[in-house]
């Protein structure tokens, strides 16, 4: 039967029996393309099977599979060992599927019902009207709600199970119910069946056909786009801000930016980006980039652009990060401009690295650093949120074993540990828009940039994970760095410590507990929104707010609770902050008029390098 074109079809919601009679395709089109749906199948096979064909398939993930059963199994058999809580959990999922069951028949006799479960507000998963409007797609939704809701339940209310085992299980349950939800299979989610229908399967073609194209560029595993990746081009129309690199050496290129204003504060800016990515998230572009706002307001800015590591640099390790990049990059400030002292901000691990910096330079009485901003940053990792699930002795060891094959860490390792923290946000529903509704990503600058990781070298990344997650060296005072003992009580300088409240990665109240761990007088802000748009959010987008309260003392609830709102941007609170401890200006200086002559025009090469 040919349907007309401007006949669009849906779900009847007045009768379950009816829908599918307004649900009809052109079944010879539909035919024709679940042929062409076959043949994009099998590129997405030769596309999976040629790395391995040629001895370049990376290795299986059996680690992370087999640490996930393990978990779980521990949490199963807490409950099977008694008898009468496994019976009690039983009858509670039993209750409520009856319940669901009950409602189901009532509704479809007419009876108006109140749903048994229903999403979270936030959830945008089950936002079409069908799910709610169709007597099925309801009972699968709840059916879905109900199972999830009582997995993640039977986790908390686990007895006798240590706080790592039961955030890991907490995780892993978080992963499956994802992977699970009916919202990510056609049969099963009603906007994706009518959209199927409507265009006689041509858009699981086009998915067919990107899903292929993603595993060919992950050489072998999934890499789903997030964004149009032909959209940017670093330099061109991301990453624009005017600027020449001064110096390069193994490890980072130093980045000088032009002036934007005649006269500029005396006391240059060094930004420290993390190196896990690329240090333009802080310049995406004209109107986000706070590196360009920085300059505007009469900052000479330098910025370290890391490397992107490969086998070459196994070896650099956090002391090597410290000396070649922070005590490399002052050097250099200090000959371009003359300045022997700066301002400095550390961005995230960027920022853990500026604290262990500052420790090691209180202990050598180096005092190039008059001042320090930390952007999102963990000095004590107690609290350290929910990148933990994948810090135990075990995990590491297998990372370590990793490492010492290639001599670094793919940074898709990494980026798909971040995108699992938000699994619906960040993986399934692009997996839906892009395989299922066969729609390509927009073009959206932030994703382009997560998208675009980097390598981490064994040596520095294996540091990291021991001293920092593992073992809290750094807020113990137990870190060596050196041949110092690092303790961050004898940094004295003025510390403003920025936290974002709805941060995943490094959480408000653990940059809280860090605020505590310093000597000196340390302002601590919190700003709206989470690790990222908390700390990109320009004064011209009054989208998030931050909230200020003096010092960090005693609990964060308790400091949260009587801390001050203001809407807007805090960066111009921060570049207040800036001002008032050294407000002399000088001349604007030219990158490339020092004694470091420019390189090459900003962003550099090392910015370019691909993972």
């Amino acid at each position: 039967m040919n349907r007309p074109k401007d006949d669009k079809p849906r779900l009847d919601a007045g009768s379950p029996d009816a829908a599918p009679e307004t649900l009809a395709p052109d079944f010879d089109q539909f035919t024709q393309n679940m042929g062409r749906l076959v043949e994009e199948y099998g590129k997405v096979t030769a596309a999976y099977l040629k790395p391995i064909e040629r001895g370049e398939a990376k290795p299986a993930a059996t680690e992370e599979v087999s640490e996930m059963v393990k978990t779980l199994g521990r949490v199963a058999e807490r409950w099977v060992s008694d008898p009468r809580k496994i019976i009690e959990a039983q009858a509670s999922i039993t209750a409520d599927f009856l319940s669901l069951w009950s409602a189901t028949l009532k509704r479809v006799s007419g009876e108006a019902t109140e749903p048994v479960a229903q999403p979270d507000k936030r959830d945008a998963r089950f936002n079409d009207p069908d799910w709610s409007a169709h007597p099925m797609f309801d009972f699968v939704k709840q059916a879905y709600l109900i199972g999830s809701r009582w997995a993640e339940d039977m986790v908390e209310r686990t007895e006798d199970i240590d706080p790592h085992t039961r955030e890991k299980a907490r995780f892993y349950v978080k992963q499956i119910a994802g992977a699970l939800s009916p919202s990510n299979f056609v049969a099963t989610n009603p906007e994706l069946l009518r959209e199927t229908l409507r265009q006689n399967g041509e858009n699981l073609v086009r998915g067919m056909k990107m899903l292929a194209e993603d595993i060919e560029a992950g050489k072998g595993e999934l890499k789903i786009r997030q964004s149009d990746a032909h959209a940017f081009e670093v330099g061109v129309n991301i990453a624009t801000t005017p600027g020449k690199v001064i110096f390069r050496n193994e490890i980072m290129e130093l980045i000088q930016y032009a002036p934007a204003t005649e006269q500029v504060l005396k006391r240059p800016l060094l930004i420290v980006p993390p190196w896990i990515n690329k240090f333009y998230i802080l310049d995406l572009n004209a109107e986000k980039s706070f590196i360009r706002w920085c300059v505007s307001q009469g900052l000479t800015v330098f910025c370290i652009s890391w490397v992107n590591p490969d086998e070459r640099h196994a070896n650099k390790d956090f002391e090597s990060y410290m000396r070649e990049g922070i005590f490399a990059a002052l050097d250099a400030i200090e000959q371009a401009t003359g300045e022997k002292r700066v301002t400095a901000i550390g961005y995230c691990v960027g920022g853990t690295l500026l604290g262990v910096a500052l420790a090691y330079m209180a202990a050598t009485k180096d005092k190039r650093i008059d001042s320090a901003t930390f952007f999102t940053t963990q000095v004590d990792f107690s609290k350290a949120g929910e990148l933990s699930v994948f810090v135990d002795e075990n995990q590491i060891r297998a990372v370590e074993e990793k490492m010492a094959k290639s001599g670094y860490l793919d940074g898709s390792r990494m980026a798909g540990a971040f995108n699992m923290l938000r699994p619906n946000d960040l993986i399934w529903s692009y997996a839906i828009n892009n395989y299922l509704k066969g729609k390509a990503p927009t073009a959206f600058d932030l994703l382009y940039w997560n998208a675009d990781s980097t390598r981490m070298p064994a040596a520095n990344h294996s540091f990291y994970l021991r001293n920092c997650y593992l073992e809290n060296k750094l807020s113990k005072g137990e870190m060596r760095i050196g041949g110092e003992t690092l303790d961050l009580k004898k940094v004295t300088i003025p510390i403003y410590n920025l936290a974002a409240r709805e941060d995943h990665i490094a959480p408000a109240p653990s940059v809280f507990l860090g605020s505590q761990c310093f000597g000196g007088p340390v302002d601590y802000v919190v700003a709206g929104s989470g690790h990222i748009a908390g700390v990109v959010n320009p004064p011209t987008k009054v989208k998030y707010q931050y909230w200020t309260g003096g010092k960090a003392e005693g609990r964060y609830e308790d400091w949260i609770a009587a801390a001050t709102e203001h809407p807007g941007s805090w960066w111009p609170h921060w570049f207040a902050w800036i001002e008032a401890q050294a407000t002399k200006r000088v001349p604007a200086r030219q990158p490339g008029d020092g004694k470091l002559p420019a390189l090459e025009d900003a962003p550099g090469s090392y910015v370019k390098m691909k993972a």
